[in-house]
């Protein structure tokens, strides 16, 4: 009998700030698949909350170390997982923020052993969708350069690229899942 290959199931969805990820991730967990809110806002709403300061606009060396340990946090909660799982931005997304900032490698430091699906979903900067707010204070040129980083660390560290179409949200979640052929 022929092995079949372990698929990993752990699907990521990064890219550009504002560039739809969090809506997507809705649509998808409407249809019942398991979903990861974005560790980075979920960092931004409960410091504010409590008016911390580990927020990007205030310390961003912080930020960036409570987002990776949130985010790998995250990953450790699905391992045996056999379904399908969707991540909002994740550890690399957080490492490779903590790496900029710092000088740091945690990025290739912690890639072997906590690896996503092999191809990462990117969102393309999408500027006629993008907005800033109390929960993003950053600009789209800000959000374009985090985009680069983003696009140039994936397959330095064997991952393959699909950028997502701009297509309407329910339109992205059957063109993403049909690529999957889920």
């Amino acid at each position: 009998m022929p092995v079949r290959p372990i698929i990993n199931r752990r699907v990521l969805i990064s890219g550009c700030s504002g560039g739809g990820k969090s809506t997507l991730l809705k649509a998808l967990a409407r249809r019942g698949f398991g979903t990861v809110a974005e560790p980075g806002l979920r960092i931004v709403h409960e410091e504010q909350a409590k008016s911390g300061a580990a927020l990007p606009w205030i310390d961003l060396t912080a930020f960036a170390r409570r987002t990776l340990d949130l985010a790998l946090a995250d990953y450790r909660s699905t391992v045996g997982e056999s379904e399908w799982t969707f991540f909002d931005r994740g550890w690399i997304d957080a490492a490779s923020a903590l790496d900029a900032v710092t000088g740091t490698d945690h990025v290739d430091r912690l890639n072997a052993a906590h690896r996503y699906h092999d191809r990462v979903f990117l969102a393309p900067p999408w500027p006629e969708i993008f907005s800033a707010g109390p929960d993003r204070r950053h600009d789209i040129d800000s959000a374009i350069s985090e985009y680069e980083r983003l696009a140039a660390v994936y397959p330095a560290i064997g991952y393959s690229i699909i950028l997502l179409p701009r297509l309407d949200v329910e339109a992205r979640a059957d063109w993403m899942l049909n690529w999957l052929r889920i």
